[in-house]
């Protein structure tokens, strides 16, 4: 779009405020205005919703606290009545319960008074950028993520119409489910169609980094803040600046961890290792972990107010049991993806097998049993005993009445998969985890307890 086409498209936008306090509304019409936008400034709940009635807004922001009601009002009329009308929520000073119930009702982002200028056009601009909606198949088709999220059954289809949703909000998501259900795929799918789809989508892994540096890692450092720190560092929040942060298995942060990044979330700004001040970072946190949170919580744990603020809206991603009539599919896709246009044929009997299989690796697993048989069969077919699914009868083994007894059995089978997984991975641990579903740090621990060589 050229500058001519933008300052157009702003020109014909107007933004609704609703505040009243009339320096607040004189402070948000100027800013406005400066951005070459037009606004109609109101102080009630009656007021606006008679300016919605008259036309059309590109933006709404809104005052918790009204004369004749408060801003949760006007966000729920907007998303019963106006639904392409992003809105913004701006909260008292340390209302953090104001700020996840506007989020969990519907709003686009809020906002903390004092209100400061750059956070408030980073939001105008954020909320302006949102692309246009459409059909859920529709709007996920552009990115490659949405390529790579295969399935037509109604699981499926239930998940794309909540990313399509959950891509015009700002409000934290928890995508929960079991690995390798696809839940980092659906954090970049929400980022893809969100209005940070330009800023930048960075994954950590929270169970891969070493307690005594997840500080640093996370927020950054200043030169001299400690041995070996001889220059100033960015950390993931820094760099995930006008994007989108994804903190996997965000189960494995410990609880002194977790303190500071509520902070972090609650504030919208972090403090760099041995730096005085803080500094305002404008990201948004998708968290996932195969774990169910909510028994770490009661369990102590996870901190319940971090959960609260990272669980404003759930994903539920489905097992590949949930969802059987999608195998088909996946296998053809996975298929091309491996073989390009050398594609052998799988056997009736192998597809078969693979419809009738439990999956409790889910997607992950399909896509490691195929590469595995693409690798073992004679390169015309894959027949059912290149899938090598026999593995698993270990376990039905054991369960039989096997004299090693049940624990001696898993151990085994436990022993092989992960010595598997380091063979194909050269012995590169963290690949390993990755392949096998499970976090390095655990990983790590079943070497350790298995007393496997480190290679």
């Amino acid at each position: 779009m050229s500058k001519q086409e933008r300052r157009a498209r702003d020109e014909s936008i107007r933004v609704l405020v609703v505040d009243d306090e009339a320096d607040i509304r004189e402070l948000l019409d100027l800013t406005l205005v400066r951005m070459g936008l037009a606004a109609d400034c109101v102080g009630s709940v009656a007021e606006a919703r008679k300016c919605l009635e008259r036309g059309r807004y590109g933006l709404c922001l809104t005052d918790m606290r009204l004369p004749d009601g408060d801003g949760l009002e006007i966000v729920r009329l907007i998303g019963n009545d106006y639904g392409q009308t992003p809105v913004a929520v701006i909260t008292a000073f340390g209302s953090a319960d104001n700020a996840v119930a506007a989020l969990k009702a519907g709003a686009f982002d809020y906002l903390s008074k004092p209100v400061t200028l750059e956070s408030l056009r980073a939001l105008i601009k954020s909320a302006l950028n949102l692309p246009n909606g459409g059909g859920a198949r529709g709007a996920l088709e552009e990115s490659e993520a949405a390529r790579q999220f295969i399935g037509d059954s109604p699981a499926v289809t239930a998940v794309r119409e909540m990313i399509v949703k959950l891509a015009r909000s700002q409000a934290p998501v928890y995508v929960s489910g079991e690995s390798g259900t696809g839940k980092e795929l659906a954090a970049r799918l929400i980022h893809a169609q969100s209005a940070r789809r330009t800023g930048p989508f960075v994954p950590v892994n929270c169970g891969a980094i070493p307690e005594n540096l997840m500080e640093s890692e996370f927020f950054g450092y200043r030169k001299g803040a400690f041995t070996g720190a001889d220059a100033d560092r960015d950390g993931f929040f820094q760099a995930a600046v006008g994007g989108t942060l994804f903190l996997d298995e965000v189960a494995d942060l410990p609880l002194s961890m977790q303190v500071k990044l509520l902070r972090a979330i609650q504030e919208k700004k972090v403090r760099k290792v041995g730096s005085a001040t803080e500094e305002p970072v404008d990201v948004r946190i998708i968290s996932a972990t195969h774990h169910k949170l909510q028994e770490r919580v009661d369990a102590g744990l996870f901190r319940r107010d971090l959960y609260y603020r990272l669980n404003v809206i759930e994903l539920k991603m489905p097992t590949l049991r949930e969802r059987p009539e999608d195998i088909s599919q996946l296998i053809d896709t996975i298929m091309r993806r491996l073989c390009g246009a050398n594609i052998p044929e799988l056997t009736p009997a192998a597809r078969d097998a693979l419809a009738a299989y439990s999956y409790p690796g889910n997607v992950r697993e399909l896509e490691n049993i195929l590469e595995r048989a693409v690798a073992l069969c004679s390169g015309e077919s894959v027949a059912v005993g290149d899938l090598q699914l026999s593995a698993i009868g270990d376990l039905d083994v054991a369960v039989e009445g096997d004299s090693r007894g049940l624990d001696e059995s898993l151990e085994r089978l436990e022993r092989q998969l992960i010595l598997d997984a380091l063979a194909k991975t050269g012995f590169n641990r963290t690949a390993a985890a990755r392949l096998l579903g499970v976090t390095f740090r655990s990983l790590r621990y079943r070497i350790e307890r298995l007393g496997i060589d480190h290679g």
